[in-house]
């Protein structure tokens, strides 16, 4: 979350003007994110307590990544998805049938389908709407 406030750009004016194009480096930038922040909670992680498995760390980094593509939604909000589904996720209620699966993957075990492609369609659908719409002014 605190990573995606920082996914707005600055000046319209370099958008337009930029040599290289931008989507290519709007999708660098997310998964770039996504990687130190899993790389951070794993090296933590390896000097004590083992609070999660590899798996599960990674593939909420990666749906985390995914929903911080929200950016697209202007810098200042971007952070608002990350937070809400989670919060979403503490409280909803046992995941029992798929759709429940679906809304509460980031606290079910890593081996599980819906919420290992429930991460993976949000970091591939967040990461392809921020490099080609890039965020919002």
């Amino acid at each position: 979350m605190a990573v995606s406030t920082g996914l707005s750009g600055q000046d319209l004016a370099l958008d337009r003007t930029a040599a290289i194009r931008w989507a290519p480096r709007r999708a660098v930038h997310v998964l770039l994110a996504g990687a130190v922040v899993a790389v951070v909670l794993l090296a933590v992680q390896a000097t004590g307590e083992d609070l999660a498995t590899a798996a599960f760390v990674v593939r909420d980094s990666a749906g985390l990544m995914g929903l911080a593509g929200a950016a697209v939604c202007g810098g200042q909000y971007a952070w608002t998805l990350p937070f809400a589904w989670l919060s979403f996720s503490f409280f909803a209620p046992p995941p029992t049938s798929v759709p429940r699966q679906v809304a509460s993957w980031m606290m079910l075990p890593p081996d599980t389908a819906a919420g290992t492609w429930t991460a993976l369609a949000l970091a591939i659908a967040g990461t392809t709407a921020y490099a080609v719409a890039g965020p919002r002014r």
